[in-house]
C-alpha cells in the first residue's frame, strides 16, 4: 500500500538514547521547520509516539485509507544502553475492496530484559483473493473469498541466559461466514477441492524458544533473532479439530560497511505443519505470516501449501546525511511442499526497491514504502509501519 500523508505527526520522545547523532533529523522536525519557520530538535521524554493518517494503495486491498500509530519506549529507562526498546502498533484500515482491518501489536521487555511480552491481536472483516494449491496458476485465476477473522496470540517469555528466553502461550484463531463470492464456473475449486466451512477455529498451546539479541526490534541495525514455536490446537481448548504446527523464523541483521549506518538483512522463515489438517485459509502462505509482510512482489495469498519455506535478503541504507531519507532493495524466494523437508519445488522469487521515511530517529519508526516485482509479470506496491522484518 502507497501512503500519502494527510496530516501531522504527533510526537513525544523517548529517554537519554546516547547513539542518536544530534545531525539526524525526522519527519516531525522538518514538518515543524515548514510550518513554523524554523527547525525544532526534539526534546527527550519517556515515550516516541507516531501517528499518521494515510492513504493509499495495495495489491490485496485496492485503494485504502488508515489510522495508524505505534509508540516506543523504554521500561526502567535505558542508562546502560542494553534496554531493549517496547512497541505498541495499532491502526484501524478500510478498503476499496470493503476490507477491515483492526490489528494491536504489542513487543514489551520488562526492566531489565527479564521477561518479554508478546500480543498479536487482530480483528478482520476481509474479501479477498485465494488461489488455490496450484502454484503455477496465473494470477487471473484467483477469485474472491469473503470472512470475517479474529486473532489472539499472546505469549510470555522469561530469560534464561543473555539473549535467550523460553516462553509458553495460547493462540487461539477464529474465521466465520466463510463464502466463495466469485468462483470459477465449471470446475470445482482447489478450495471447495479441500473442504469449504462457514466456520473454522483454531485454539491451544505454544511453546516458544527465543534468542534475541537486537536492541531495537522496530529498525534492527545489528544483532539477530531466532525464534522456534511449536504450536498444538487441542479440541478441549475449543479448536475444531488437532493439528500441529511449527514456525522457524531466523533473522541476522549486519551493519554494511561496519563504520555506517547501512544494514544488510538476512530472514529465513521456516513454516511447517506437523500433522492434522488444517483449514484451507490457514495453511501456511505468502503474506500470511505473524507480520503479514511475507513475499513482496506477489499479491498476499498467492501461493499456499502444507508446508513453506521463505528466504529474503534485504539491503537497507540512507538516501540523506541527515537520515530522514533512506532506500532499500530486496530479494526473496519462496517454496512449498506437501511434505516436510521434501519435495519442494517450484522456487518463486521476488525483487524490488523501497523508500524510507523517517519518522521518529528515537524509535527508529520508519514509513515503508516498496515496489516488488514477482513471476508471471506479478508486481505491486507494499507498505509498512516498521521495517518489514
Amino acid at each position: 500500500m502507497v501512503f500519502f500523508l494527510v496530516s501531522l505527526q504527533l510526537t513525544a520522545f523517548s529517554q537519554s538514547h546516547p547513539t542518536i547523532d544530534s545531525s539526524q533529523r525526522d519527519l516531525m522536525e522538518v514538518l515543524a521547520k515548514l510550518f513554523n519557520g524554523k527547525a525544532t530538535t526534539s526534546e527527550e521524554k519517556k515515550l516516541n509516539f507516531s501517528f499518521v493518517p494515510a492513504a493509499g494503495y495495495a495489491m490485496h486491498t485496492g485503494w485504502a485509507g488508515m489510522l495508524t500509530g505505534n509508540v516506543g519506549f523504554y521500561n526502567g529507562g535505558n542508562a546502560n544502553g542494553l534496554q531493549k526498546i517496547s512497541s505498541v502498533l495499532m491502526d484501524v484500515t478500510y478498503t476499496e475492496n470493503m476490507q477491515i482491518m483492526v490489528p494491536l501489536y504489542a513487543n514489551i521487555w520488562t526492566k531489565g530484559n527479564k521477561y518479554n511480552i508478546l500480543i498479536d491481536h487482530r480483528f478482520i472483516k476481509y474479501p479477498s483473493k485465494v488461489f488455490g494449491l496450484d502454484d503455477q496458476r496465473d494470477i487471473a485465476d484467483g477469485y474472491f473469498v469473503d470472512y470475517n477473522g479474529m486473532k489472539l496470540h499472546q505469549t510470555v517469555l522469561r530469560n534464561l541466559s543473555p539473549n535467550f528466553y523460553l516462553g509458553l502461550g495460547y493462540y487461539f484463531d477464529a474465521l466465520w461466514n466463510v463464502r466463495e463470492l466469485d468462483p470459477p464456473a465449471g470446475f470445482k475449486t482447489a478450495f471447495q477441492d479441500y473442504g469449504i466451512q462457514n466456520k473454522n477455529t483454531a485454539a491451544g498451546p505454544v511453546f516458544q524458544l527465543l534468542y534475541d539479541s537486537r536492541l531495537n526490534t522496530i529498525n534492527p541495525l545489528n544483532g539477530m533473532y531466532a525464534s522456534v514455536a511449536y504450536r498444538n490446537n487441542l479440541k478441549w481448548m475449543g479448536s475444531d479439530t488437532h493439528w500441529q504446527s511449527l514456525q522457524l523464523d531466523l533473522r541476522k541483521y549486519i551493519r554494511f560497511p561496519a563504520n555506517s549506518s547501512n544494514t544488510l538483512a538476512l530472514w529465513n522463515l521456516n513454516w511447517f505443519t506437523l500433522n492434522g489438517r488444517p483449514p484451507f485459509l490457514m495453511l501456511p502462505s505468502n503474506g500470511w505470516d505473524d507480520s503479514y509482510n511475507s513475499g513482496r512482489g506477489y499479491i498476499q495469498g498467492r501461493f499456499r501449501g502444507r508446508n513453506m519455506m521463505y528466504y529474503e535478503t534485504e539491503y537497507r541504507f540512507n538516501i540523506t546525511r541527515n537520515g530522514i531519507l533512506g532506500g532499500t532493495v530486496f530479494l526473496n524466494g519462496q517454496t512449498y511442499s506437501l511434505k516436510m523437508f521434501k519435495d519442494f519445488v517450484g522456487f518463486k522469487t521476488g525483487y524490488g526497491f523501497g523508500l524510507r521515511i523517517k519518522l521518529n530517529k528515537y524509535s527508529g519508526s520508519n514509513i515503508c514504502i516498496d515496489y516488488g516485482f514477482g513471476k508471471n509479470g506479478s508486481r505491486g506496491f507494499a507498505v509498512n509501519l516498521g521495517e518489514i522484518f
